[in-house]
């Protein structure tokens, strides 16, 4: 499973479908193939992995795959028949599949005769898919708030200049941040006075292969000369009003994550709102003052209505420092107490 795990990391990171990695091993524990799922259209894990393996060797393997086959027709046929037809013997598992339409693949293949044992390192699965996970099971995309700041917490000075806070080495990893979300997001605001260009690139400048969609968020129109226009994606404009609404209509649009860096009245909208799945604050070692904050009102009027968050880790980027949190959860319970608050936090200093 955990080679499993490593090969589904080898497909693309953003997109509409569940990265997975397959093994398929022989009834003496041999590796006869491995696969991954490589796209949209593509085979999934389980058939890439077996088409590397004679017909006649699958019958009675063992299928290692890191989510539960699909049960449903979509642009591929179901993976739970294709190893019913297969002949597999065996299929393990990490974690069942949330999705309402691809779920029941375990049911459907012990139903045929075939050995089912699901379970095998969830927690460890859980956290690499957690993002398309979150996306799947609450019908929004996983939502992470970026902002760049001062120590003193100002995104710009007095005067409103903004450019650069932070070095080169924090704003480079902004560009591998916005690479792997499927959609970046920013008010008109920010839009009407930065004219951003929302791509992800790299070091020279180059653009990266994976290009998130870019959204703008509010009621004012986007300028036909905007930098935002030449992005190779086409531009989504979306109504401000209704946070929520807006989410469910890029998650129907198949985006699993959105990258927001849409300035304070963006930020604190989805902080307000209770919408923001990870916080990602770029600190500069520089001081401003001034009335430009990193975040306006966001529904606090007392100490004890406070937003309280986790740190996962913090990390040096040059001259800057990376605070990486999420909004605090309660501990795990005890292993013999009922309930289960999910996967601990990698609370790890890098």
């Amino acid at each position: 499973m955990r080679r499993a795990l490593d090969l589904a990391a080898l497909g693309p990171a953003v997109g509409d479908h569940a990265r997975v990695g397959a093994v398929i091993l022989s009834p003496t524990g041999d590796v006869l193939g491995e696969g991954w799922h490589k796209g949209a259209g593509t085979p999934h894990a389980e058939v890439d992995a077996m088409t590397q393996v004679p017909p006649e060797h699958l019958r009675g393997a063992t299928a290692v795959v890191t989510l539960e086959p699909c049960n449903h027709t979509g642009r591929t046929g179901p993976c739970a028949v294709a190893l019913l037809e297969a002949g597999i013997g065996r299929v393990v598992y990490a974690i069942d599949d949330p999705g309402p339409a691809a779920h029941g693949g375990g049911d459907r293949l012990r139903a045929g005769g075939v050995d089912v044992v699901p379970g095998v390192l969830a927690d460890q699965a859980e956290a690499f898919l957690e993002r398309w996970l979150h996306s799947v099971r609450t019908g929004r995309p996983w939502v992470t708030v970026k902002w760049a700041s001062s120590l003193d917490g100002r995104v710009a000075a007095a005067d409103g200049t903004s450019r650069w806070i932070t070095g080169a080495a924090a704003r480079q990893h902004v560009h591998e941040q916005r690479a792997g979300h499927d959609a970046i997001l920013v008010g008109t605001g920010t839009l009407l006075a930065d004219d951003p260009s929302l791509t992800a690139r790299g070091d020279a400048g180059e653009l990266l292969p994976d290009q998130p969609l870019p959204v703008v968020l509010g009621d004012r129109p986007v300028p036909v000369d905007a930098a935002v226009r030449r992005h190779p994606r086409e531009l989504v404009t979306l109504s401000g009003h209704d946070l929520p609404a807006a989410l469910g209509t890029l998650r129907d649009g198949g985006v699993h994550s959105v990258f927001v860096e849409g300035g304070p009245t963006v930020a604190s909208a989805f902080v307000a709102a209770g919408l923001v799945d990870e916080y990602l604050v770029y600190l500069a070692p520089v001081l401003l003052g001034g009335p430009r904050v990193a975040l306006d009102a966001i529904g606090v009027g007392s100490i004890g209505e406070r937003r309280r968050l986790d740190v996962l880790s913090t990390t040096s980027l040059g001259p800057d420092l990376l605070v990486r949190a999420r909004p605090h959860r309660q501990a795990r319970p005890a292993a013999d107490e009922p309930g289960d608050a999910g996967p601990q936090n990698d609370r790890s200093t890098t």
